[in-house]
């Protein structure tokens, strides 16, 4: 968030502008205390579409993050002594750094290849989805010169999407071919660069640093506590899923304790049922061409008219408008074919 304001500050647009409704200050956005939440950070993404006029905006964030902004993580990559296991590192420890996407690392005929796909999200439409890959690549490649020195080029980067005209990465900012409407949102680069030495790598220190992200995640873990157990259960079947009282019996927990520590975690067993059934909703959606008929019987709805009413609940619109923005493709033929 703090990329994004300060790259809207050298646009000329006041930091309260930038922040509008995002429920922080700038003050406390330099903070180390302050925690900033998805729903925030979407928020302001949403304010620098709006206010900047810049036409390669989320590449210029991107390419203002370095190592130094991710704290533990990031010096741990510096320290890191051979960059096959930085990029394992990064891969691993992602949750510390990337909120918004998710990232998978592999090498492949002579390439290092990075997949990036921002999570799925109810205010995440076709727009927001172009911005925040558009960042991420931008930070990757940001992240990469810093610690393989600033010779290292892309080999070509691959889009899951169409060009637009608002926002876009171009050959000249990359520095390589940029290619829309692949099958995933990649950046490749040769592997000859995992084969160098890194130049800040450092034995004694690296293992201390992973303990410290281990520690770091081992607290996000227990942040889930009695919420992830519930979800665990919730997740092995949507169309038939427990009551409470069956989870609670498979937990070995008392219902009024396992409610309790539920309680203590601002959740409830209700809110933990729809986040799920929601994700998997939007999963569908988004990549599959199944009807909203077919989606209610998989969450476990009567019929697609609760379906529809619990999503539109859920995320104030109907299914079918959410696919189309997610998307770019109505379905109305479809579910009128299964009709």
């Amino acid at each position: 968030m703090a990329a994004v304001v300060d790259a809207l500050l050298e646009c000329g647009v006041p930091a309260d502008e930038a922040l509008d409704a995002c429920d922080v200050s700038f003050d406390q956005l330099h903070s180390p205390r302050t925690k900033i939440s998805r729903n925030q950070l979407i928020r302001c993404y949403r304010n620098a579409i709006a206010l900047s006029r810049d036409p390669h905006l989320p590449f210029t964030i991107g390419s203002s993050v370095h190592l130094s902004a991710y704290g533990m993580y990031g010096y741990a990559m510096l320290c890191s002594t051979d960059f096959r296991r930085t990029m394992d590192f990064a891969t691993r420890y992602h949750q510390l750094a990337t909120p918004l996407a998710s990232i998978s690392f592999e090498e492949r005929d002579g390439l290092g290849i990075w997949t990036i796909e921002p999570v799925l999200h109810p205010k995440i439409d076709a727009q927001l989805y172009r911005f925040v890959t558009e960042v991420q690549i931008a930070t990757h490649i940001s992240l990469q010169r810093d610690i393989m020195g600033q010779s290292f080029r892309p080999r070509e980067i691959g889009l899951a999407y169409p060009p637009s005209t608002d926002f876009g990465i171009t050959e000249a900012l990359a520095g390589c071919p940029v290619r829309f409407e692949q099958a995933m949102n990649e950046i490749a680069f040769d592997s000859i660069f995992l084969d160098e030495a890194p130049r800040l790598g450092n034995r004694t220190t690296y293992p201390a640093i992973v303990a410290l992200c281990d520690d770091l995640l081992q607290e996000l873990a227990l942040r889930t506590g009695a919420a992830g157990k519930v979800r665990k259960v919730l997740l092995r079947d949507f169309a038939n899923r427990p009551t409470f009282e069956d989870i609670a019996k498979l937990l070995k927990t008392p219902s009024r304790t396992l409610r309790r520590q539920l309680r203590k975690q601002g959740a409830s067993f209700r809110q933990l049922s729809d986040e799920l059934r929601l994700y998997v909703a939007l999963r569908y959606l988004r990549d599959t061409r199944m009807t909203n008929e077919d989606i209610a019987f998989a969450l476990g709805f009567s019929d697609a008219a609760n379906f529809r009413h619990a999503f539109r609940r859920w995320t104030g619109k109907a299914p079918n408008d959410f696919r189309w923005e997610a998307t770019g493709s109505p379905y109305d033929e479809l579910e009128n074919a299964r009709r």
